[in-house]
């Protein structure tokens, strides 16, 4: 079988390695291939699937709302519920930032980047999340890759770092000079020159800003009222009391445990510290786990999916999930790890025991 290319960044690496890498991304690409073949309604109407998903997930959170506010659904179903349809969002918005939905229409690209951003505050601005994603792929379990380390890959397990999966803002202000030291390690890296040095540092820090300092702000003062309320004390203005009591269970509750879910897979299944560059073999695991399912549901089995992308970026989403049974058989038979949880020990370093110095 022919192999492919090596890519630019992948030259340094062993033959051997290479050649493993190139017919994982071969085999996978024909996996997509015949899938394509056989449903060739896909290619065609991409643009407008995506779009359909978008559509249908921002209709699901609506609903799940009306149907919260009319009585039908409990509390706890519609967080879950509204969480899966966030999860589907993200999707998309990872999609949309590998430009896979009408790439060729600013204007329909970027208003779906604003909705999946609108639906999903406690994220960073995805237009700041692009260039962090893409130096993700390019750099992915070195010092410079932002994107990971921002959501714990690498840390050792402990206080913060469970803090600062159930809550990144809690976990930024706990430790404020170690995202300083991330943010400057990425825009080293990442920049161009030095006026891009200079947009980076700018730029990177706020990319929480607006719309998170308002998911969280609000967040913060459900559960202050709360508190207050279960410590006897009074709530004068009962309208504004349920209205955020409301927007608490639509919105910020199914952002919040959406957001834990994908960050507790993603910076556990991608490995840290002693990855060598650009050795897609030692980026990530896969995770098929039973005792996964809850987690995967509200990021859409993003542990067992995500590892195909990292080999073959072309593929949207729903493509990787129909073609994710015959892609992980050749995964596993060209030695990428399944279901390796001693990263829970070894602070996601690629190694069996972990090397080199460990973040605390």
């Amino acid at each position: 079988m022919r192999l492919a290319t090596r890519l630019p960044g992948e030259r340094h690496l062993a033959q051997h390695d290479a050649d493993r890498i190139a017919l994982i991304r071969e085999q996978i690409a024909g996996v997509g291939d015949r899938w394509r073949v056989t449903h060739p309604w896909l290619a065609r109407h991409q643009n407008g699937i995506g779009l359909a998903i978008f559509v249908g997930s921002i209709v699901g959170v609506l609903g799940d709302a009306a149907l919260y506010r009319i009585g039908v659904l409990p509390w706890w179903a519609t967080i879950l519920a509204t969480g899966f349809w966030l999860s589907l969002l993200h999707e998309i918005e990872h999609d949309l930032i590998h430009s896979m939905y009408f790439r060729g229409n600013k204007w329909m690209h970027n208003t779906m980047m604003l909705g999946v951003w609108l639906f999903r505050p406690s994220t960073i601005n995805p237009w700041v999340r692009r260039r962090l994603h893409l130096h993700h792929h390019e750099m992915s379990g070195t010092a410079s890759d932002l994107e990971e380390r921002g959501i714990t890959n690498g840390l050792r397990w402990g206080g913060h770092r469970l803090l600062s999966l159930l809550d990144s803002i809690l976990g930024y202000a706990a430790r404020p000079f170690r995202m300083r030291r991330l943010v400057n390690e990425y825009v080293a890296q990442a920049a161009r020159d030095p006026e891009d040095a200079r947009r980076l540092a700018m730029t990177t820090p706020l990319a929480y800003f607006p719309l998170s300092g308002l998911h969280y702000g609000l967040w913060y003062l459900t559960i202050g009222v709360h508190l207050y309320e279960f410590f006897g004390g009074s709530i004068a203005f009962v309208g504004a009391y349920a209205a955020l009591n409301f927007f608490a269970v639509t919105l910020l509750a199914p952002n919040m445990i959406r957001t834990f879910c994908l960050h507790f897979v993603s910076s556990n299944m991608h490995y840290y510290g002693d990855v060598e560059a650009h050795n897609v073999l030692q980026q990530t695991q896969v995770w098929t786990a039973k005792w996964l399912w809850p987690v995967h549901a509200l990021c859409f089995n993003f542990g067992g999916t995500h590892a195909i992308h990292h080999f073959l970026v072309r593929d949207p989403f729903y493509v990787r999930e129909a073609i994710r049974a015959e892609c992980q058989v050749i995964l596993r038979e060209h030695g990428v790890r399944f279901n390796d949880f001693g990263t829970f020990r070894r602070a996601n370093r690629f190694g069996l025991a972990a090397s080199g110095s460990v973040e605390p």
